[in-house]
């Protein structure tokens, strides 16, 4: 096939989905349904009512599954404050006039006319900018949800299954996994149960729980079609770890529950491949390991801790196995780079040796290996199984965090500011012609929020002492909240743009 001629796979993020006339084409006419011929119709009615082996017997019934799950899956609204935009609402192709829809024929323009000459607002009220899915994960009010569901939003509703609303805030968001968990004020909800995602089969069924399209609790079903799948760089996501399914998967499914056939939790679903920005067969969820980790992570240290094994590698595959003389396995985590102080070179892992269990389980590729690192935090130990010149050999890995220690982040530290922190690459730093910074992410309720600070910004001073990584921040805020001047964080910083910005963060009050 000609490259340049080929179709591109877009990757979707399946939410956050705009309003739209539900039921209706573009020219607001009732979309086409299926009618079945008389014929038809008897010969459907013979096979419910006989309940032939050859016909309904043989099919799996998914309603117990449908009445176990949707009490736990709710429906999300994404409000944010938006810069009022005349008419940009009413902007409609095919020379379909609303305005003439709703007060009849030749008061169009008359109506447009009195919109138009409205006062202007510089700001209006949160709009609602999309909506998706969530899992309720206890009785108390937890919701697990993607982050691009909540991402933005100032202000969030969570509608049960019952049609009860409530208010969310969010407990913490991670990018990186594109999860956030969010809590409402009640009681007596009914939680789902996590099932063990490593226990998941390729080829059996599963079942998609969500809102595609604002049409709540709705339940589709298909099979699991790969496990560890990993996905290209231009995906942009970083998972690299996904369940991949052929459930019916649309806008307004994210953040919604895959279940397996006792109705437990399998994954997060959490995008698609589409061309054309619906579902088209592939699916992709964030497994109930992943989730179940991240969400503890989230509710008890305020961020997700992730263990880091310091290493650099490509995915072993025949001609790389014949060019390097690897005659024992044909697949594995081929080892390009060990990283000085990091924990492979810890525990003495070399260049060219090939990964092929965790913890004894078999290793084929770059997904597995992060769905197992997934579980893990720093200081947590496993067993590496490898191939080092054609011989076997273990060792065991003490993790580290990307600080290189294996210090654990409490709540406490960063509670009160409501944001994460990423170091910066080289590159990053050359691009922006910076020394020095780091990258706030995960903004949440708290005092970054408040000032201003959005996920992406880069800090380079605080105080005017120079900061490049968490630690450096700990420290700062340490140091202000244990003096006696004034509890203000003087933030100075650049945008992605490169634009210099600066914030005053008030820690008078912090927890």
């Amino acid at each position: 096939m000609n490259k340049s001629k080929s179709s591109v796979l877009t990757l979707v993020v399946a939410a956050l989905a705009g309003t739209a006339a539900i039921g209706t084409n573009a020219q607001g006419r009732v979309a086409d349904v299926y009618i079945p011929s008389q014929q038809q119709q008897a010969s459907t009615q013979y096979m419910v009512k006989t309940g032939s082996s050859r016909s309904m017997a043989n099919y799996p019934d998914f309603t117990g599954v449908a009445e176990h799950t949707i009490n736990s899956v709710v429906s999300i609204k994404n409000y944010a404050s938006v810069r009022q935009q005349q008419n940009n609402f009413f902007q409609f192709g095919d020379g379909w006039d609303p305005f003439e829809f709703f007060f009849g024929p030749g008061n169009g323009q008359q109506q447009r006319k009195q919109q138009q000459q409205q006062p202007k607002k510089s700001d209006s009220k949160p709009q609602l900018r999309g909506s998706g899915s969530g899992v309720i994960i206890s009785a108390d009010g937890y919701i697990v949800t993607n982050n691009h569901v909540v991402d933005g939003a100032d202000k969030l509703t969570v509608t049960l299954n019952d049609n009860s609303e409530y208010n969310a805030r969010v407990i913490g968001t991670d990018p990186n996994t594109d999860l956030a968990l969010i809590k409402i004020n009640a009681k007596n909800l009914q939680p789902i149960t996590f099932a063990n995602s490593d226990d998941v089969k390729v080829g059996e069924w599963c079942v998609a729980v969500g809102n595609p399209f604002g049409f709540n609790s709705s339940v589709t079903v298909g099979v699991i079609s790969a496990k560890g799948r990993g996905l290209n760089e231009s995906a942009n996501s970083g998972i690299k770890s996904f369940i991949q399914h052929d459930a019916a998967v649309n806008p307004g499914n994210s953040g919604g529950a895959l279940v397996n056939t006792d109705g437990e939790l399998i994954g997060i679903n959490t995008m698609i491949y589409s061309q054309t920005g619906n579902y088209a067969g592939i699916s992709f969820a964030v497994p109930s390991n992943t989730v179940r980790k991240v969400e503890a992570d989230l509710r008890q240290y305020g961020t997700v801790q992730r263990a880091v094994l310091g290493i650099s590698y490509q995915e072993l595959d025949a001609d790389m196995a014949k060019e390097h003389k690897i005659t024992a396995t044909n697949e594995g985590i081929y080892v390009a780079k060990v990283t000085d102080r990091g924990a492979a070179k810890e525990a003495g892992l070399q260049e060219g040796d090939v990964i092929v269990k965790f913890n004894g389980t078999s290793i084929k590729n770059g997904g597995e290996l992060q769905e197992q690192m997934n579980k893990l935090r720093p200081g947590d130990k496993a067993t590496l199984g490898f191939y080092r010149d054609n011989k076997y050999k273990t060792a065991q890995v003490t993790f580290k965090n990307d600080q290189g220690t294996t210090k654990i982040t409490k709540n406490s530290d960063f509670a009160s500011l409501g944001a994460s922190f990423l170091n910066l690459t080289s590159k990053e730093k050359d691009d922006l012609s910076i020394s020095n910074g780091v990258k706030v992410t995960g903004v949440r309720e708290g005092k970054f929020k408040a000032a201003g600070v959005r996920d992406g910004f880069i800090i380079t001073t605080i105080n005017d002492e120079p900061v490049n990584s968490s630690d450096d921040v700990e420290t700062i805020y340490d140091q202000i909240m244990h003096s006696n001047a004034d509890k203000v964080m003087y933030i100075k910083g650049i945008t992605a743009t490169g634009k210099t910005k600066y914030y005053a963060v008030d820690l008078s009050d912090a927890e």
